[in-house]
């Protein structure tokens, strides 16, 4: 599935009132879901199909949404249900038990409640909110996505910089390749974003400390606007909250860029990706770091990273990351440190190099070890014909579609 975005502009302002009276109908239907879920023993996915279709002849406001997007919604309960009970069975401690939503900010609709003109430049909601027609605001790749390939679903997500329509278009995205024999081992790290066994570090522009500054004083502006006993706020308050949104917003925009921009460039680069397997829910408990490791985005990167190593037919592989600092790449040795500790220096080895780099040679080589690539030192980092013997005399191609 290939998720396409474009803006929907050119809307009145009932226009887009409609669109929020679909949102929060949506919500609705999946609270009543999982509300239904909590009081009754047995509940499956059809039942609550049957529920949706229960409200609809209940509340005249539900039934003013289109049926398809009330099976969406009530699969959404499905699926934090779903989730729920997988987590059980698999003994995690945190199970996260379905919550109710209060601040839901999209509506899912299927094959119908929509219309996309023949030119892909305008979509109507066809649906008893009679939210009407808006332009499509997207770039020519996307429309000639929506021109070709079929939809499976469309969905309307609101954000603080206005509202945006997303296509889920029936493909399976696969690319050719361009490979360069290049193995690369990732260590990811708060004072570099991450350096490889070459010792080539990536600094992080920390988009979120730049930014503490304005943010800090927008929520100060919206805190002085907010007067508790009065419902609801008045306008200065939630041009604040825009502004406040905005703001947020732009910072999760430059992180995710950059953590896309990061992944293709380094899966483009090489043919055999290793990084460390963090646990970075845990990771956050740490009030010390929590805020840098929030900023930095490693989940994001991670993602891409198996994304573009999925569609490029290129082999990413996770490792266990204890003691990657400690062990001493060299010779093995363990060697004890604390997190101010920046340089690897080995008592028995005698080698003295960055801790990092260290670490980035030793997850390299589980991550070879576990995909079954001996492992050269002469050879990491280099390309041409020296790459292609560490793989047993196979071709590159050949050696990764095996994996």
């Amino acid at each position: 599935m290939l998720v396409r975005e474009a803006k929907l502009l050119n809307g009145t302002l009932n226009q887009y009132k409609s669109l929020d009276e679909a949102i929060r109908t949506a919500q609705f239907i999946r609270n009543k879901a999982v509300r239904y879920w909590m009081d009754n023993q047995g509940v499956n996915k059809s039942r609550l199909y049957k529920l949706s279709k229960i409200l609809a002849s209940e509340f005249v406001f539900v039934n003013k949404l289109n049926s398809s997007a009330r099976q969406a919604s009530a699969e959404v309960a499905w699926t934090s249900i779903n989730n729920f009970y997988r987590r059980c069975k698999e003994g995690v401690k945190k199970k996260g038990y379905p919550k109710f939503k209060k601040h839901s900010r999209s509506v899912e609709y299927k094959q119908s409640g929509w219309k996309l003109s023949d030119d892909c430049l305008l979509i109507t909601f066809t649906d008893k909110f009679k939210a009407g027609k808006f332009s499509l605001y997207c770039n020519s790749e996307t429309r000639e996505d929506l021109f070709t390939l079929k939809i499976n679903r469309v969905r309307v997500v609101r954000r603080a910089d206005g509202y945006y329509c997303q296509f889920c278009l029936d493909v399976d995205r696969k690319e050719s390749g361009n490979y360069t024999g290049n193995l690369i081992g990732i260590d990811l790290g708060l004072k570099y974003f991450y350096k490889d066994q070459n010792d080539n570090a990536v600094v992080y522009p920390q988009y979120l400390r730049k930014s503490e500054k304005k943010l800090k004083r927008l929520q100060r502006q919206l805190s002085k606007k907010f007067v508790k006993s009065k419902k609801p706020q008045s306008n200065n308050y939630h041009k604040a909250r825009i502004r406040l949104g905005l703001c947020h917003l732009k910072v999760s925009r430059q992180r995710k860029d950059w953590a896309i921009k990061q992944a293709r460039c380094v899966v483009a680069s090489n043919d055999v990706i290793v990084y460390e397997d963090l646990n970075i829910k845990n990771m956050v408990k740490n009030h010390h770091l929590a805020k840098s490791i929030s900023d930095a985005s490693w989940y994001q990167f991670i993602q891409w990273l198996e994304y573009y190593g999925k569609i490029w037919n290129k082999v990413v592989v996770s490792v266990n990351p204890n003691f990657t600092s400690q062990d001493c790449s060299n010779c093995g040795h363990r060697v004890k440190k604390s997190l101010s500790t920046r340089t690897h220096v080995c008592p028995s080895c005698h080698t003295e190099i960055c801790r990092d780099t260290n670490a980035a040679i030793n997850i390299l080589k589980r991550g070879l070890e576990a995909v079954g690539i001996e492992w050269n030192n002469s050879t990491v980092g280099h390309t041409e014909t020296a790459d292609l013997a560490s793989y047993g005399g196979a071709s590159l191609t050949e050696t990764l579609g095996e994996t």
